[in-house]
């Protein structure tokens, strides 16, 4: 549509199911694989298109979740008429298995459905959309967003940009520093408080949220944006946890670990001392975020925390106990 200069406007869904599966739509006939989704209509926002073609091309009925990423495409050819285009891509999902299984086709369609692991979508897909899916993906694991002109993530992005890109930009100098800034490593901090009771259990509270059959120690992510610091961090999640305002005692440890294209996560665990009958009786659970709390023996931590876990709490007692620390723990590991 040479005769209407303005971009096009395109949204794309990374559609996952609960296994972390990505919808590919292949048609017979056609020489390529696609992502869903479509142009954008009218005076419809991104998120409406893509919420109509998902549910008038797959009967999804599932809104568009967050903004992974924005691909900008010139036309085909340069110098010769046509139009650029503007793809939004966002995430939708996860898709229940319920759902997953009704995905159907217009009447006439041929069009096939695959939910395929996010390599295989990426080694199916054709080579002007896969590097769209893999920086959307990485932006979905790092809780972040990419910048992509042509699929190829741009100077600045904070998501989809080669690590090895990232540092030699770095060390050219030819990064400004709020490009500099969003493109850096991000990090997730939360800060933690052990307590024990006068028997020496250790208090373990169970979410309401994400892995209910894991327990936790009481703490949280701390809001570094609104200049809070671990310590008042780990004060005010005790409170809102369990309704008990106690200053931290002496910082046993911190904590470091890290998983393949995700944040850094670092946790600071403090000393919550020793609760007795009485404290432990003034507990109030903050119904909105755990069911419930629990006292339990050293041995009995591998039945109900993650590994990692486990091995910071072992830390943290070993600390509290020889006064030593604060410890430097990768992992849990000292």
């Amino acid at each position: 549509m040479p005769d209407r200069p303005s971009p096009l406007v395109a949204a794309t869904g990374v559609v996952l199911d609960t296994r972390g599966r990505v919808l590919v739509l292949t048609t017979p006939g056609r020489t390529e694989p696609e992502l869903p989704g479509g142009s954008v209509h009218g005076t419809e926002t991104p998120e409406e298109g893509l919420a109509r073609a998902l549910r008038e091309g797959l009967n999804l009925a599932l809104p568009a979740g967050r903004l992974l990423a924005v691909d900008s495409r010139p036309p085909a050819t340069a110098g010769t008429p046509g139009r650029s285009v503007i793809v939004h891509v966002h995430l939708v999902g996860p898709v229940p298995p319920q759902e997953a299984a009704a995905v159907s086709f217009p009447v006439g369609e041929a069009t096939e459905a695959h939910w395929l692991p996010p390599e295989a979508a990426c080694a199916l897909l054709p080579a002007r959309v896969a590097p769209r899916l893999r920086a959307a993906l990485a932006a979905l694991h790092t809780g972040s967003f990419a910048h992509l002109v042509d699929g190829v993530p741009q100077p600045g992005s904070p998501a989809g940009l080669d690590p090895a890109r990232r540092v030699a930009l770095e060390h050219s100098g030819t990064l400004d520093p709020a490009s500099h800034r969003a493109s850096r490593p991000k990090a997730v901090t939360a800060a933690s408080v052990l307590f024990t009771g006068s028997d020496g259990r250790i208090l373990l509270v169970q979410p309401a949220y994400g892995r209910s059959d894991r327990w936790n120690l009481p703490g949280g992510g701390i809001d570094s944006d609104l200049g809070e610091i671990p310590r008042a961090a780990a004060r005010r999640e005790v409170l809102e946890e369990l309704g008990l305002d106690l200053a931290p005692g002496r910082l046993l440890a911190v904590n470091w670990s890290h998983k393949p294209g995700r944040p850094a996560r670092i946790r600071f665990l403090y000393d919550g001392g020793v609760l007795d009958a009485p404290a432990l009786a003034r507990i109030r659970l903050d119904r909105a975020e755990l069911l419930q709390w629990r006292t339990v023996t050293p041995v009995e931590l591998p039945g109900l925390v993650k590994p990692a876990l486990r091995r910071q709490i072992t830390a943290c007692l070993t600390a509290r106990a020889t006064g030593a620390g604060p410890l430097e723990l990768h992992a849990g590991r000292p």
